[in-house]
């Protein structure tokens, strides 16, 4: 094994730069290199960082010049159930009891969403459904004026079977839905939206597009300008996936008995549903807001790093609507995510860590038929959601939500 005391010296003489240290060593080596070298050159410590579980090789295809891992607190929220039977009604990609992975360094948070699935349990268990799928990718072409904005327009619709054709040549996995064009003047996007079954595929759509492009330009006067033309939208707050959804759209719901909101929340379902309305819809739409919830964006986080999904798709995985209303004797609470970007093979998920908490869930690796355990797990991740919309709208109902901070959040 290199002498990572070595390695460092060279990188400080000049000899070597910090991404070539692989070259030279082994990962390990290398990144226990680059510490030395910042500690010598900064007042840091960085023996916390350095104490990582995996062999720093497992980590190639995530980082660059790696120098350790983040090391945030994961707790557990649940068992909760989810998909109970439905009847004649069509079954869930998730069914049973679920512990539900949640890293963190929120205090109150975990406990909070564990409220939420214990009032869940209590009133039989939430139901969750996939109701739409599709990684996007939307490349922006230059044409001459809108007459031919139009000519591609209508070739695109004429020759969809030749682009998926091209674009599939790309993935063994990955299938072309369909491609929606937009015209702006002498500028045509084309939005490109593929099944890819357990990878988030964000990879997958963006190779396969360029690959159906270079059609697009083969055949038309188009030219291609930036193969991302920000109207797919990846990581960051659009309209178009709020309405179009991006990834998984999915819906979690429950009904709870008036006496389980009483006892077990401290509120009333009346009071619960005009909060709902007039913090998470009014308040939401009075603030321009893309997202109209209490805080889902606290559930999808959180096991998003727990299960080695994107974290910059939060951005996109908290455009979610939550409902709450009063039916007779019950209270009515649902919350829809419209574009939840997940995956359960590639990515961070063969992390090790990451790859526990999914095994966690039962839904680590392909699925059977192929898509099935990324629909589970966003299932997961909505039902997440609803927990701890339901144990904030109740805390805000008892005002409890600064006494319960005040105790755990310390």
């Amino acid at each position: 094994m290199t002498d990572p005391t070595e390695l460092a010296e060279r990188v400080r003489e000049g000899d070597l730069r910090l991404h070539e240290l692989e070259e030279h060593a082994d990962p390990d080596a290398a990144t226990a290199a680059r510490r030395e070298l910042l500690e010598s050159e900064t007042d840091a410590d960085l023996d916390a960082i350095g104490s990582y579980g995996f062999e720093a090789e497992r980590a190639d295809p995530n980082v660059e010049n790696m120098i350790g891992a983040a090391q945030v607190p994961v707790g557990i929220a649940g068992p909760v159930e989810i998909n109970a039977d439905e009847g004649d009604a069509p079954n869930g990609a998730a069914a049973g009891e679920f512990y539900l992975p949640i890293a963190t360094t929120e205090g109150a948070l975990v406990a909070s969403i564990n409220r939420g699935c214990s009032t869940i349990n209590a009133a039989g268990g939430a139901t969750a459904r996939v109701t739409k799928s599709g990684m996007t990718r939307a490349p922006v072409f230059r044409v001459g004026d809108v007459a031919e904005a139009a000519a591609l327009v209508e070739w695109v619709r004429e020759n969809e079977e030749r682009l998926a054709e091209r674009a599939e040549t790309t993935t063994s996995h990955g299938e072309l839905l369909g491609v929606t064009p937009y015209v702006v003047g002498d500028s045509v996007f084309l939005r490109f939206r593929y099944d890819t079954k357990d990878a988030m595929g964000m990879n997958m759509a963006t190779i396969a597009t360029g690959e159906a492009a270079e059609l697009v330009e083969e055949e038309t006067s188009a030219s291609l300008v930036a193969l991302s033309g920000n109207l797919c939208t990846d990581k960051k707050p659009a309209a178009v996936n709020a309405v179009e959804g991006r990834g998984r759209s999915v819906t979690a719901d429950v009904s709870l008995p008036r006496e389980l909101v009483e006892d077990r929340l401290h509120t009333t379902p009346e009071a619960m549903a005009e909060i709902n309305t007039r913090k998470n819809h009014v308040g939401s739409a009075k603030a321009g807001s893309l997202g109209f919830n209490a805080h889902v964006a606290n559930a999808v986080a959180g096991m998003f790093l727990a299960t080695g999904q994107d974290a910059a798709q939060v951005v996109e995985g908290s455009n979610a609507i939550t409902t709450a209303e009063v039916r007779g004797a019950e209270l009515y609470v649902s919350v829809s995510i419209a574009s939840l970007e997940v995956g359960t093979v590639g990515g961070g998920t063969k992390l090790p860590t990451q790859a526990e908490a999914l095994d966690l869930l039962g839904v680590r690796g392909g699925g059977d038929p192929p898509g099935a355990n990324a629909d589970a797990l966003a299932e997961c991740i909505a039902v997440c959601a609803l927990a701890g919309e339901l144990s904030l709208l109740a805390a805000l109902g008892s005002r409890h939500l600064s006494s319960a901070h005040a105790d755990l959040g310390r």
